[in-house]
């Protein structure tokens, strides 16, 4: 089976996110189950250097936005379609926003033309290959499915996976035209959403099927408080939605031979995963103890993940002998607030504003538990990873984060089932009582060490999910 999936990032390519995570690890875990997979790229200028080494092999004149040329390559395993046009995608700054951080004004001409790059590969502008379904990744990719329902063919089948519904490609009804859009499509039933134009509504209006990234967030975006507005779309649709839960590249992340680390570990060696948090303490500037757990944060610093609440209950976690690690990026003042409280509290609480890939892996390594207390989060990977280097999810008990951790109450527990901490109350006070848990959990050795490695044994690779792609594959095609 072919699958075409088209995508505005993919690791270890370009990557702002899980999303591209996903992208770059589910062709790999497809392929020994028969689904032979493509993907279509925008060719950012970190992409550049592969552009020479792959051939041309389409050309269109008249995308949105311009000219454009599709390049393929293999790289890493990987087969790639990367859409060269420069006047699109040859800019400094990021993906989506300028250096000043604002979103690119002609964002709808780029992801446009990345959609209608990969419709028309879909439907056979690459000469010999014709795939069986096009799968589109989130809003970027959403107008694949349209475009390929404005040709009135019936094959290749669509899917669109929503990795985060908050992000929808809204533009006004003006730009209709420049995109090549059908203006009779543009009411309720098809494109319109509340005045605007909007990417996704036309994806999950017109899509063949609907997944997103749990099953826990497909049941929470029919509801108002998750839907952000599309949740009557989804409720009419619903038939054909389904949550596949993400997994993770237990290759590229796996303590054993993680070359980020002070030293490797695995289920049996775990006494040495204490090396790790040596080297974190030391690389950021924290008192080197084990009297209480080091707690870390590897997230984007908005209030979506809960970090606001977060900010203010260091001081409780500090006052309980806790300790904290923060990386990442975000919000000014969240960046601010969490760069004084390192300030603050010398020795017990650092922050890395920035981002660094191998940080992130010994940072995983170093700590004792990860929290995340999204008020929403459609799945989640770092809970995975921190899983599978037996550092304990602390989570809010919402979308994925709520389908992978196991809580550690007394059934659990004594079921030696306990994988993490989940909680409700995303506020200063809940975090303040779930940091009491883990604290206290903390403290007896033998019930921590059980639960590191029940952690470390919870499946976590995209194994079964995988497999449940290729169903909905073959589901389609059949």
């Amino acid at each position: 089976m072919q699958v075409l999936m088209v995508a505005s990032e993919g690791a270890p390519f370009v990557k702002t996110g899980g999303l591209a995570d996903v992208v770059g690890a589910l062709p790999a875990a497809l392929s020994p189950l028969g689904v032979e997979t493509r993907v279509v790229l925008p060719a950012y200028p970190a992409l550049f250097p592969l552009l020479p080494t792959g051939k041309e092999v389409a050309r269109f004149d008249d995308l949105p936005g311009g000219t454009g040329r599709i390049v393929e390559v293999t790289s890493g395993g990987i087969t790639l379609f990367l859409l060269d046009a420069p006047q699109l995608f040859d800019r400094p700054g990021g993906l989506y926003v300028d250096e000043a951080g604002k979103d690119w004004t002609d964002n709808h001409l780029r992801f446009a033309a990345l959609s209608m790059a990969g419709a028309r590969i879909a439907m056979g502008a690459v000469d010999g290959y014709q795939p069986d379904v096009l799968h589109a990744h989130d809003w970027q990719a959403a107008l694949a499915p349209v475009y390929l329902r404005m040709s009135g063919r019936d094959m290749p089948r669509s899917v669109i996976t929503i990795h985060n519904i908050a992000f929808q490609g809204r533009f006004g009804p003006q730009v209709l035209d420049r995109l090549h859009l059908k203006t009779d499509w543009f009411h309720p039933e098809g494109l319109e959403f509340h005045g605007d134009l909007s990417f996704l509504k036309g994806a999950l209006m017109f899509s063949d099927r609907i997944t997103t990234v749990s099953p826990t967030y497909a049941r929470e975006i029919l509801t108002p408080e998750f839907g952000m507005g599309l949740e009557g779309v989804l409720q009419a649709r619903s038939n054909v939605l389904s949550g596949l839960l993400n997994g993770i590249d237990t290759d590229a992340w796996n303590p054993a031979d993680d070359a980020a680390l002070a030293e490797t570990y695995d289920v049996k060696t775990l006494k040495r995963k204490a090396s790790n948090r040596i080297a974190l303490s030391e690389r950021l500037g924290l008192q080197v103890r084990t009297d209480g757990p080091l707690f870390c944060v590897i997230s984007r610093l908005t209030s979506q993940k809960g970090l606001d609440a977060l900010l203010e209950a260091v001081p409780h976690l500090v006052s309980r002998g806790a300790q904290l690690a923060v990386l990442g990026t975000g919000q000014p003042e969240l960046e601010q607030g969490f760069r004084d409280a390192a300030e603050l509290n010398p020795g017990q609480v650092a922050a890395y504003i920035g981002y660094d890939e191998p940080l992130s892996h010994l940072f995983q390594a170093g700590s004792d538990a990860i929290l995340i207390p999204s008020r929403f989060e459609p799945c989640g990977l770092t809970q995975l990873y921190g899983l599978h280097y037996g550092t304990l999810p602390v989570v809010a008990r919402t979308g994925g984060l709520a389908d992978t951790v196991i809580d550690a109450n007394v059934a659990a527990i004594a079921a030696k089932a306990a994988t993490g901490f989940v909680f409700s109350d995303v506020s200063a006070v809940g975090l303040a009582a779930v940091i009491d848990r883990v604290v206290d959990a903390y403290a007896d050795t033998k019930l921590w060490q059980a639960m590191q490695r029940a952690a470390m044994r919870h499946p976590v690779s995209w194994e079964s999910s995988a497999k449940a792609y290729r169903d909905l594959y073959s589901d389609l095609v059949s």
